[in-house]
């Protein structure tokens, strides 16, 4: 099937990101989110990372005003029932997908697809939860989606060739590039880079670095654009838990334990930039490392 209308759940870091491409890709969409705030940050943010792009010289500024325009927003799930495809962008919880997921099935058209931007949750399983298997796949993007090439796209055990195709030219269109991975805990990208976060936090809780010499020695020593603790703070140290313990519980290796102090922060609510404080303090000018 062609895709026109695009629903995406979720209006966080991701949810306007994905919002932002498609919308500047020629898709209709709509967007959800269960609080009138979130939506309209969404779209302030989406305004100003257009105007960035026009100011650039990447998009002209009838571009923007086009894409604005194609972007609508709303507070009930069911609103996003007529779409051709839905992606879902909410918070990395198998729980609160699922339950999305299952609030959503009455209002669907019998072809729509359903995807999920899940970093690490089982595709297969979410699938099972819906009465189209077949038309159900991981449809991951990177952060921040506006300039990330990269979507990861990850069939579940019953995902059917239209299905895979349909999300395929959709990647195609947004001008990005597909890597196709298998449905197994946190796919490619993050089954590499989540482990190697966990041990930089390892590496500071063992007091063999400070976080600042942690950060510099990969990015000098590694070429690294950012550090690992850097880099955690950025994707959310509640995201880089979570991820860990998919990994963790899903292939069964104490390689893959989370790290005490990462779980420690995350229990003190310090989440990286989305909080103010992580490994590093952003309450000031400039950032302070925390260790």
């Amino acid at each position: 099937m062609e895709i026109r209308t695009i629903g995406i759940v979720g209006a966080g870091q991701m949810g306007n990101g994905i919002a932002h491409v498609c919308a500047l890709a020629g898709y209709d969409v709509m967007m959800s989110d269960i609080s009138q705030q979130a939506l309209d940050q969404a779209m302030d943010l989406i305004d100003r990372n257009l105007g960035r792009q026009v100011g650039r010289g990447k998009i002209s500024e009838a571009d923007k005003d086009a894409a604005l325009a194609r972007i609508r927003t709303t507070l009930k799930l069911p609103d996003l029932g007529a779409s051709d495809l839905i992606i879902e962008a909410a918070t990395e919880r198998e729980t609160v997908k699922t339950a999305i997921f299952e609030d959503l099935l009455p209002h669907l058209k019998p072809e729509t697809i359903l995807t999920s931007n899940t970093s690490s949750i089982s595709i297969t399983r979410l699938a099972s939860r819906t009465d189209r298997p077949e038309k159900f796949m991981g449809f991951h993007f990177m952060n921040p989606v506006p300039v990330m090439q990269l979507v990861e796209l990850i069939r579940g055990i019953a995902t059917d060739e239209p299905t895979f195709a349909a999300c395929k030219s959709v990647v195609d269109r947004l001008g990005k590039t597909a890597a196709t991975a298998e449905d197994f805990p946190a796919f490619i990208v993050n089954r590499i880079l989540m482990p190697m976060i966990n041990e930089a936090v390892y590496t500071l809780y063992e007091g063999v670095g400070s976080v600042l010499s942690i950060d510099q020695s990969m990015k000098l020593g590694a070429n690294h654009p950012m550090g690992p603790l850097e880099l955690a703070d950025f994707i959310g140290l509640d995201t880089c838990l979570a991820i860990m313990n998919v990994l963790h519980d899903g292939l069964a290796d104490t390689k893959y334990r989370p790290c005490p102090l990462l779980t420690k922060y995350v229990e003190a609510g310090w989440l990286g930039r989305k909080t103010q404080r992580g490994f590093y303090d952003y309450r000031g000018e400039t950032p302070v490392p925390t260790r």
